[in-house]
């Protein structure tokens, strides 16, 4: 049985990764987490990265860049311009990554690039993808249903086909169609969801898991639970889109929107985990990290548990990893004593 476990702890060291950063955060209203995706890099993630095993094959493709669109306006989506002219580089990027045989990881910015994110996956899968969205938040709101009118706010709703006929036409988002059902989509860790979304949410019988679900039940359980329910054969490609606001507060102080009462970091690393185990994770997102939020300490807290829920996402393990040796082979034997 033990040497079962450790075949299985070391078979997926092939593992091929491809980190894109989105420096983007006009799709909310808060200064600085356009940073994000330097701070993580600095906290030197490919070198954790490839820290975990040498057969590791990891690859960045930079930043993505793009340009505004001009004179597009949809009431009540701040900066919407920008919000769908960089959607579309992040699509392309995306499903460059995963065409290329590589986890995507994006590194972001907000969580408005979800919309670019999903949809490249969704078009390198041939639309064979479902959604883990770990946030406090539902992210489900409708230009008529928000509040503030920030496009972070509102990814899954543009994505969801059963929420389609709710939008006006979004003018230079042709390249995006909301082709997802929304069987397809669970959310874990959820304690701030707006009055319409908990309406969408009780109407189109969303998956979701709120905080008290994962106190009754344990993470471990939570995230069964919603893979039997979004992929109850294990045939799709899973898209983890992972919001820092999820962790509690006192976890990842230096986000935008933070909530009391979250995951712990143990607990996010575990999800993360379970989905690495699951030999279907195809992407996953790190969004709303915020260097300007804060004291140095909480950034440096913040951007740490970012760095660990990726390693978790590229196969590291908390139970240690197996030696190899010269030529990659897993090393069997305790070496004798000198």
């Amino acid at each position: 049985m033990f040497k079962k476990v450790l075949w299985q702890l070391s078979k997926n060291f092939s593992t091929k990764i491809g980190i894109v950063g989105v420096p983007f955060e006009e799709g909310q209203g808060k200064i600085g987490v356009a940073n994000g995706p330097e701070a993580i890099r600095k906290a030197n993630l490919i070198e954790n990265i490839k820290s975990i095993h040498q057969e590791i094959d990891i690859h960045d493709y930079g930043d993505v860049s793009y340009t505004s669109l001009e004179n597009v306006e949809v009431p009540n989506m701040k900066k919407y311009s920008d919000v769908a002219a960089c959607n579309f580089q992040v699509s392309r990027s995306v499903e460059k990554i995963l065409n290329d045989g590589r986890i995507c990881l994006t590194l972001g910015g907000d969580h408005s690039i979800g919309i670019g994110t999903v949809d490249g996956h969704i078009k390198a899968k041939n639309e064979k993808v479902c959604i883990l969205w770990v946030d406090a938040h539902a992210d489900l709101n409708t230009n008529k249903t928000s509040v503030s009118g920030n496009i972070h706010g509102m990814p899954l709703a543009i994505l969801v086909k059963e929420l389609a006929d709710y939008w006006p036409y979004l003018p230079g988002m042709d390249w995006q169609k909301p082709i997802l059902p929304i069987r397809n989509v669970a959310y874990i860790g959820l304690r701030s969801v707006d009055s319409y979304e908990r309406l969408i949410i009780e109407q189109f019988g969303i998956t979701a898991y709120g905080m008290e679900d994962v106190e009754n039940y344990g993470i471990h359980n939570i995230v069964n639970m919603a893979l039997d329910r979004i992929d109850p054969h294990r045939m799709l490609s899973i898209h983890l889109s992972f919001d820092i606001d999820s962790l509690d507060s006192l976890e990842a102080p230096s986000t935008g929107t933070s909530v009391r009462g979250g995951l712990t970091l143990r607990e996010g690393i575990h999800l993360v985990e379970q989905i690495y185990k699951t030999s279907r994770l195809g992407a996953m997102d790190l969004v709303e990290v915020n260097p300007s939020i804060g004291s140095p300490k909480d950034v440096q807290k913040t951007v740490e548990a970012a760095v660990h829920l990726l390693m978790a996402a590229c196969g590291y393990t908390r139970r240690g990893l197996i030696p190899r040796g010269p030529d990659g082979s897993p090393i069997r034997t305790i070496p004798s004593p000198v």
